[in-house]
């Protein structure tokens, strides 16, 4: 794996509708990142994607203080890939 890439042993859940991932296709994504998908927020997350109308996990990972990214945002964190 690459060492840029920001996602090697993180923990990442997702929220809300993705414009470009269905729900399989993210994890499965995170997955080949090196990441671990999770379906819950918790201290132990590093980060949450966000999509249209997120739930409960938006005002979570806020409390907790963990690193929201858009969609486009997670794209571009990822732009090293190419």
């Amino acid at each position: 794996m690459n060492p840029d890439n920001p996602f090697v042993g993180k923990t990442v859940a997702v929220t809300g509708k993705l414009d470009n991932y269905t729900r399989d296709s993210i994890q499965t994504r995170l997955r080949e990142l090196g990441a671990k998908p999770v379906s819950k927020v918790s201290q132990r997350t590093d980060y949450l994607i966000l999509g249209v109308r997120p739930g409960n996990k938006l005002l979570k990972a806020l409390a907790l203080g963990i690193t929201v990214l858009s969609e486009q945002e997670f794209e571009n964190l990822n732009s090293w890939r190419e």
